[in-house]
């Protein structure tokens, strides 16, 4: 049945994929500008003017999670727009990174986050943060990367397993021919891209849905699918406004203020006015996850008007978040639906070239903290960056694999926010205690980090679908036991134990006691 699909993919829209591709690999190797140090490399030569840097926030935020399980959550039943919730705290968040952390960056003249809480808390600190950045990294942008074998697979039939190494090893190339300036300048293309893509496809679906978007906004407000407020008090709710406006300001301050794939972009700009300005103008990502919750109620109208054949509905029924993906490949014509996914491939593999050039500035970071990044050979800097870029390809392409077999039916994009959980709030709350007047060194954070990354074990799904996957709890079972509480409250939970641990257990500092250099 899956073949019944994929061969509707016709050879003009394989043509139109590979011309875009071409195309932006071109573009971006046009615009890559110097590479003669690590800082051309890593951070543009801090040369970039601010709208593209946040445009590429946008792009590296929004990529192919929103594009592709924005809509299939809505589809999905149960359905709606209470997601748009979290963008409370989303908002939030990008104005205090904005005024506050942005300004503490660039008085240090660092490369990352992980620089300033060196120079803070001690090489300790560093060695932590690093390493937790590590994990969230990986483990988020596996997401991504599943996300985008989701719709190569769809559109191919290829094992899955191929789709996600076909598509972790185009991130590799990408990231290897250009470094920060080729990452932020193709993130820009596909910012554009995308919103044309969905705005595309919700023009073509209000064509053919009998009395256009005037019957998604009725059918879909029937269906419950345009609720947007949720007051609920259950702790086990994900989408409701308590969330958003007390848990996902934690998220979205680790996010961009401790997590250097997206703060990488603001090291990236001329000055510290600048990086503010990137960073709150940001913010026009949250109509993008507008326009795809539309997206999705129009899917869903649209398969009531025109029901799925045995091959959609069979697809339909083992991965929801495949439903974006059909639909563009068997009701777009010809060469639009290779223009629309090519755009979304792309998109994701900008997101996870920049993943590949945080993690590997990181770990020449870390290698090299004594004397720094900017100093020493740089043509042998550059090689030792190129060479990172493949470890980590390989370690994300692993990951991928490895989460496909283990998630179970979890929707990608709370897998994605999800996956972040272990190592959000630890970062955050270290971050903090690197802020605030008291001087205290790694011990207590260290603690806290153990005891929030167990709790997270405990809360979130993912040991208990490994165990059932290797038949050590049967999936009622699993249920039974896992506590019922939404996992984004474990953002502000676990960004304070760290924080308490760090100010109760960790050694005191003199107040005269100068800022860490070691």
């Amino acid at each position: 049945m899956e073949e019944a699909i994929h061969t509707r993919f016709l050879w003009v829209d394989w043509v139109v994929l590979l011309a875009y591709l071409l195309l932006t690999t071109w573009i971006g190797h046009r615009l890559r500008g110097a590479q003669a140090t690590v800082k051309d490399f890593f951070l543009a030569g801090r040369s970039l003017p601010w709208p593209a840097v946040s445009g590429s926030i946008v792009a590296t935020e929004i990529s192919a999670i929103t594009f592709v399980g924005v809509p299939g959550m809505v589809f999905a039943a149960g359905g709606d727009f209470t997601y748009l919730q979290w963008g409370v705290g989303s908002l939030i968040a990008r104005v205090i990174v904005g005024v506050w952390f942005v300004k503490v960056f660039y008085e240090r003249g660092i490369f990352s986050p992980y620089d300033y809480m060196q120079q803070r808390l001690g090489s300790g600190a560093r060695a932590l943060t690093t390493f937790l950045f590590f994990i969230s990294s990986i483990l988020g942008q596996s997401v991504r990367l599943l996300v985008t074998a989701l719709i190569l697979w769809t559109v191919t039939g290829l094992p899955f397993e191929w789709c996600i190494a076909i598509i972790g090893v185009f991130a590799v190339l990408w990231t290897l021919m250009g470094g920060m300036t080729t990452v932020i300048w193709t993130d820009v293309i596909q910012f554009f891209v995308f919103i044309g893509g969905g705005l595309l496809a919700l023009g073509v679906m209000m064509a053919r849905i009998d009395g256009g978007f005037g019957e998604i906004l009725q059918v879909a407000g029937e269906a419950g699918k345009l609720r947007l407020l949720d007051l609920s008090t259950n702790p086990d709710v994900q989408f409701t406004l308590w969330v958003g406006l007390l848990a996902m300001p934690f998220q979205n301050l680790a996010a961009f203020g401790t997590d250097q794939l997206n703060a990488q972009r603001m090291f990236c700009c001329r000055s510290a006015g600048d990086a503010s300005k990137a960073i709150i103008a940001s913010s026009v990502s949250l109509l993008v996850t507008v326009l795809m919750l539309f997206v999705g109620a129009g899917l869903f109208v649209y398969y009531l008007q025109h029901p799925p054949d045995a091959a959609e509905a069979a697809k339909f029924a083992k991965e929801t978040d495949s439903v974006f993906p059909v639909w563009i490949t068997t009701v777009l014509p010809p060469g639009l639906s290779g223009l629309i996914l090519a755009g979304a491939f792309a998109a994701a593999i900008s997101s996870l070239d920049s993943a590949l050039a945080a993690l590997a500035q990181t770990s020449l970071a870390l290698v090299h903290s004594k004397r720094g990044i900017d100093a020493g050979n740089q043509e042998m800097l550059i090689r030792q960056s190129r060479i990172a870029v493949v470890v980590w390809g390989i370690a994300l392409i692993s990951v991928a694999i490895g989460l496909h077999a283990v998630r179970g039916q979890i929707n990608l994009l709370s897998l994605a926010f999800g996956m972040v959980t272990y190592t959000y709030g630890p970062l955050l709350g270290a971050f903090l205690l690197a802020l605030s007047p008291v001087r205290r060194d790694i011990r207590g954070v260290l603690v806290g980090t153990v005891l929030s990354i167990l709790l997270v074990l405990w809360v979130r799904p993912d040991l208990y679908n490994i165990l059932v996957h290797f038949g050590a709890l049967t999936s009622a079972e699993a249920e039974a036991i896992r506590p019922k509480l939404n996992f984004a409250w474990l953002y502000p939970v676990t960004c304070l134990i760290t924080l308490g641990c760090g100010v109760l257990l960790g050694r005191k500092r003199t107040n005269g006691e100068p800022d860490c250099e070691d």
